[in-house]
């Protein structure tokens, strides 16, 4: 990035600091006169001396990314002051162990039905249950009863997952979303 001083402009830093933007501001070429926010929450989390200090420390290579890291984290300790980043790295990981279980769970099913000998079709709005719950196949084992279309030989399980079904867990349990 250029540096904003030579447009007569301070860098965000230094308006905020109420200084002079001098040409070799370590400040600007990573808090452009366009985002004011940026500095005054890393100033706020970090203070500018610490700052400084770090980007003064770095190789010139590694200033941008410690400023975004810096700028992401500051973000995230005023949205969030007691978790900060962490926070928003636990939801996205709880997110996931969700959705691998998801996952699990359908790769279970596909390997159950491609061993009884047939993938089973997607559910047809006419569907109907037809059959004792033993005629259908109900009973031990997961899935339990079956619904069977009118004209069909297929079977499928009752409890397919549904991703907007508001957090049906196919391993038990209640949702935890």
């Amino acid at each position: 990035m250029a540096s904003s001083s030579s447009y007569n402009s301070p860098c965000a830093a230094c308006k905020f600091l109420r200084r002079k933007c001098m040409p070799g501001c370590i400040f600007a070429p990573y808090f452009p006169p366009e985002e004011p926010q940026k500095f005054a929450n890393v100033h706020k989390i970090f203070g500018a001396s610490n700052v400084s200090k770090l980007l003064n420390d770095l190789l010139p290579h590694q200033r941008d990314d410690a400023v975004n890291s810096l700028a992401y984290e500051a973000e995230a300790r005023v949205r969030d002051p007691v978790y900060g980043c962490v926070g928003a790295i636990s939801f996205l990981q709880r997110q996931v162990d969700r959705l691998q279980k998801e996952l699990d769970a359908a790769n279970a099913d596909l390997i159950r039905f491609a061993c009884a000998g047939a993938i089973p079709p997607s559910p047809a709005p006419h569907a109907a249950v037809v059959g004792t719950p033993r005629q259908r196949g109900g009973g031990g084992g997961g899935g339990g009863g079956f619904y069977q279309t009118p004209h069909s030989n297929y079977t499928f399980p009752y409890n397919y997952h549904c991703p907007w079904n508001g957090g049906y867990n196919p391993h038990g349990g209640g949702g935890d979303m």
